[in-house]
């Protein structure tokens, strides 16, 4: 059972600065052409992808909206998501790199921010900092789907394991940096690389790449969807940025809040906004 949460139950939209999509302008959406999508608590709810998500992005990609996930899942899922999915592409591992999958040609067009050389070595430093994060942050573990990444690690402190505390997170993060990597915490796991990129970075790379178009002068013509600290960097740059509800639970622990909120949490706050973005 799945509970739905109200704005009441999520402390109203007056406590935050964020407006209800609800109200999003009629006069703004024919310029929507492109939706930017977390996936873990943003397209899933109790991680599990609702039937509503898929429709949804199907009804927008039939309605010329094109739909690109920008997540810190792995490659191995990023290549299924890529081929399967209703999508024009995706960005994975929190900017590591873009699948698009050409239809007419039967092949994966794949883009990495590093060169293999460089992510070979990057592993054999991730590697030696996995033995030290685990033994020095009691319950945390490496996340069940490291085994298809390529160029981060994550580790899990609420997905398949018991959640761990704030603090906890937090030291996972700090032993991150503290090697010289860059550290993002999710809804489920804590990402570390070691490269001087992010979601925006590879998104960026991907439309200039794939559509020819610059994100610094087209800005308005995207919506982005997340719930988490790590969708912040998307937030600060969308001016069309949304959180689904359960962004709330990040109340305080947010560098930049999305300017629009949904009802509701997870896949169903994103059907939410493609209805909305839809209605005319």
């Amino acid at each position: 059972m799945v509970l739905l949460l109200d704005e009441a139950e999520y402390g109203g939209v007056t406590q935050h600065n964020m407006k209800p999509f609800r109200q999003f302008p009629q006069s703004s959406k024919p310029n929507i052409r492109f939706v930017l999508t977390d996936i873990d608590d943003t397209l899933t709810i109790n991680g599990r992808l609702p039937a509503e998500v898929f429709t949804a992005m199907e009804i927008l990609q039939k309605k010329g909206i094109r739909v690109i996930p920008i997540t810190g899942r792995p490659a191995g899922w990023c290549d299924h998501i890529a081929r399967m999915w209703p999508v024009d592409g995706v960005v994975g591992e929190n900017g590591a790199f873009y699948f698009r999958y050409d239809e007419d040609r039967k092949k994966m067009r794949r883009r990495y921010f590093a060169s293999e050389k460089r992510r070979q070595e990057n592993h054999r430093k991730l590697e030696a900092l996995k033995h030290d994060i685990l033994q020095k942050v009691p319950g945390s573990n490496i996340s069940a789907d490291q085994v298809y990444r390529e160029a981060d690690l994550a580790i899990d402190f609420c997905e398949d394991v018991p959640s761990l505390t704030q603090n906890a997170i937090e030291e996972i993060v700090r032993l991150f940096t503290q090697a010289g990597a860059q550290a993002k915490i999710s809804s489920i796991h804590v990402n570390g690389w070691f490269g001087d990129y992010d979601k925006l970075t590879m998104t960026k790379i991907f439309f200039e790449d794939v559509f020819e178009l610059s994100l610094d002068l087209y800005k308005d013509r995207f919506v982005y969807v997340g719930d988490s600290p790590n969708d912040c960097p998307m937030f600060a740059f969308f001016p069309n940025s949304v959180g689904v509800a359960n962004i709330l639970d990040f109340r305080g622990r947010l560098d930049f809040e999305p300017a629009w909120i949904t009802t509701k949490p997870g896949g169903f706050g994103f059907a939410e906004m493609a209805e909305i973005l839809l209605s005319r």
